[in-house]
């Protein structure tokens, strides 16, 4: 039995797919041919592009725009306001589209609140991302990442933890 929770005033366009037991809370927009794992939990104010793929029991807080080119595997936790790109030098005059570079955010990986991710990136499984750190390079797995530009400061665990070492 589909259970899906849609806020009255979250927008969902036709051909976005949307798995059972999700949340999805106010102002949000879901785009077409975007696909949204189960039980999920997207906050309010989030919108989510075309052909982006959400994986299952992510969380998604308020006020995050995931672009084109971006794809979250399972269990990964997007903090408020946090940011993706999807082109490398943007400008108006200019259309890029077909310039767009994937981004990829592997199982259980963490992303703080106002934290920047260009494009063409994969963090890592479990990695952590301090809020406010602007990711400019692909993250290692378990690796603690913080600062403009992030850099690696340590090692996290599954749960979060940091750790003296990779004994993972």
């Amino acid at each position: 039995m589909d259970k899906k929770q849609i806020h009255p005033s979250a927008v969902i366009d036709e051909d976005a797919k949307i798995g059972d037991n999700t949340k999805i809370w106010h102002f949000s927009h879901i785009m077409k041919d975007s696909i949204i794992g189960q039980n999920c939990n997207i906050g309010q104010n989030v919108v989510i592009s075309p052909h982006v793929i959400i994986g299952n029991n992510v969380k998604i807080q308020n006020n995050v725009s995931v672009y084109t080119g971006v794809n979250c595997e399972d269990d990964v936790f997007l903090g408020p306001s946090c940011v993706f790109t999807n082109v490398i030098n943007p400008r108006s005059f200019i259309e890029r589209k077909n310039e767009f570079r994937n981004t990829l955010v592997k199982k259980g990986a963490t992303i703080g609140a106002n934290a920047t991710v260009l494009c063409g990136i994969t963090i890592g499984e479990y990695a952590m991302i301090g809020a406010g750190t602007v990711v400019t390079k692909d993250v290692a797995p378990y690796a603690l990442i913080v600062g403009n530009p992030g850099k690696q400061i340590g090692w996290v665990d599954k749960e979060g933890n940091t750790i003296k070492h990779k004994e993972l």
